[in-house]
């Protein structure tokens, strides 16, 4: 069994995934738009451009991704998304894509345990841990 992380936008579904596709070089598996929804599951009008359901291929994992079709999703509360690269080069590029213009919790820096983590809030709303593999000193 492998946890899935499942990630909920209010309309930005669509360019969440074209960003993350560019920031991770993922590969998108699966994008269905809410318009293709069987008629027994209405859509709002205003909503019918909106993705019903996304999967990426990250590396060697995945991530689903959503427009909340039926209302508003709340930001990510108690959970993040942890990505964790063989580099402290690799990790920080993605940490400063993932940064450019959502929000820095916690800056990129050596830590103990690691030769680069930080946390930081996308602008698209999703929070994010970001490492590396590579030991501190090395």
């Amino acid at each position: 069994m492998t946890p899935t992380p499942y990630l909920f936008f209010n309309g930005e579904c669509a360019q969440a995934i074209a960003a993350y596709v560019a920031i991770f070089q993922a590969e998108i598996l699966e994008q269905m738009p809410a318009s293709d929804m069987p008629p027994d599951f209405p859509v709002p009008e205003d909503r019918k451009d909106w993705i019903m359901h996304a999967r990426l291929r990250i590396g060697d994992g995945h991530i689903m991704a959503s427009d909340n079709i039926a209302g508003d999703s709340q930001p990510m509360a108690g959970s993040s998304v942890l990505l964790s690269f063989p580099t402290a080069a690799e990790a920080k590029t993605v940490f400063d894509k993932l940064a450019d213009g959502g929000t820095v919790d916690m800056p990129w820096a050596p830590t103990f345990w690691s030769a680069g983590f930080g946390t930081l809030t996308d602008r698209f709303g999703i929070r994010w841990m970001i490492g590396c593999d590579e030991q501190p000193g090395a």
